[in-house]
């Protein structure tokens, strides 16, 4: 297994609230921008958002900013931890 592939890491995080699919695109997309997200993917109906993060070590901080983005987006909407 190469060094890359083990320092990447991919989580699975319910949601709550998220009440509108086209709110769930545009998190997603922006969710897919920030630095060190390796895929992002945000399922209105299933209500999770799945990431994939190029370093363990910075999972915390893109999440934040995850956190962020999804309350911009649709203000009731929670990440669940």
């Amino acid at each position: 297994m190469n060094r890359e592939r083990m320092n990447c890491m991919k989580k699975i995080y319910r949601m709550e609230d998220l009440d509108c699919a086209n709110c769930a695109a545009k998190m997603e997309n922006s969710i897919r921008n920030l630095n060190g997200v390796k895929k992002a993917s945000v399922s209105f109906l299933m209500q999770k958002l799945t990431i994939e993060v190029e370093d363990e070590g910075q999972l915390e901080e893109i999440m934040k900013q995850a956190v962020s983005i999804c309350r911009k987006i649709e203000p009731n909407c929670t990440i669940l931890f």
